[in-house]
């Protein structure tokens, strides 16, 4: 995808950077939540709330795959907690994952409103496992390795 379309923007200025990329100032927003309601950023054919919704639905289904034998990895543990491993956490989310030993981690944040649906399938921890510093690129690299 070569563009970004933003919707309902009130005024958009782009910033020369030393650099000569550009930041954009939006002005008539007083949040982030101002901002996140008053414009969806999309490619043309998907906004960002698509995406996220894609995302989620695809890592539930996966889970689902792991709990019936259905995909292959190094750990058939699903499992989700409110609370991270230091017992932090971030409100109106949970984490849900594959894998508890380090190395092996698939995770992602979930809206709390799927923490019911995925109840049926996912065993409920108290805290996540110890967080093994995973990035989203050892995540795509994990993904790789998976296997239906």
């Amino acid at each position: 995808m070569k563009k970004i379309i933003i919707t309902n923007a009130i005024s958009i200025k782009a910033k020369e950077r030393h650099s000569g990329l550009k930041d954009f100032e939006i002005e008539g927003m007083d949040t982030k939540d101002d901002f996140y309601n008053a414009m969806q950023v999309s490619d043309g054919y998907h906004t960002i709330d698509d995406l996220y919704e894609h995302r989620i639905r695809l890592f539930i289904a996966l889970c689902q795959y792991f709990i019936q034998g259905k995909a292959s990895y190094d750990s058939r543990n699903v499992w989700r907690s409110w609370l991270h491993s230091d017992g932090s956490r971030y409100d109106g989310w949970f984490i849900m994952g594959i894998g508890s030993e380090a190395g092996n981690q698939i995770t992602y944040h979930l809206p709390a409103k799927y923490w019911d649906e995925v109840s049926k399938f996912t065993e409920e921890r108290e805290r996540s496992p110890e967080y093994d510093g995973h990035t989203a690129n050892d995540v795509l690299e994990r993904l790789k390795n998976i296997y239906v």
